[in-house]
């Protein structure tokens, strides 16, 4: 199934587009059509003569400030929480490939090149076939004759 998250996210830009559109038609036609003026008050406020389509018209427009500037902070939020994680991040890979470095060289392996050959595991030995006390015939791997090798080599 596809991944929808993509369309999805254009569908509400498109949509919020158009209502946004509408909101702003609707608002000029109701301030076209309401220019008689209105006396408000609220206890020691106020305003004489004020146009009636800014008794609806400044609320409505003060909630969309003040909601798009919440959302402008709540995204400054995610953006520095993004950017501390991307620091962060950035300094765990400065420390893993200090920690890479420092365990190859005590190792004495070497580094991540291309040049680095890797060397092919040894073949097995062949089965040999050996008969038993009972008769019966059974295979064993041949013996190997191991060289006496350090796992660590030593420094010349």
């Amino acid at each position: 199934m596809p991944d929808l998250s993509h369309l999805w996210q254009r569908f509400l830009l498109a949509s919020t587009l158009v209502f946004g559109l509408a909101l702003g038609v609707g608002a000029t036609v109701f301030a076209y059509s309401n220019t008689a003026t209105v006396n408000l008050g609220w206890s020691v406020f106020h305003l004489n003569s004020v146009p009636l389509w800014t008794v609806a018209l400044v609320p409505i427009g003060l909630i969309l400030v003040v909601g798009t500037l919440f959302h402008w902070f709540n995204s400054l939020h995610h953006f520095s929480e993004h950017m501390r994680h991307r620091h962060r991040v950035h300094d765990l890979e400065v420390e893993l490939a200090s920690v890479r470095k420092h365990l190859d060289e005590l190792l004495q392996m070497p580094g991540q090149s291309a040049e680095a050959a890797i060397e092919p595991a040894p073949a097995l030995p062949e089965p040999v076939a050996t008969a038993s006390s009972n008769g019966e015939a059974k295979t064993e791997p041949e013996p190997v004759a191991v060289a006496a090798e350090s796992a660590v080599p030593s420094e010349a």
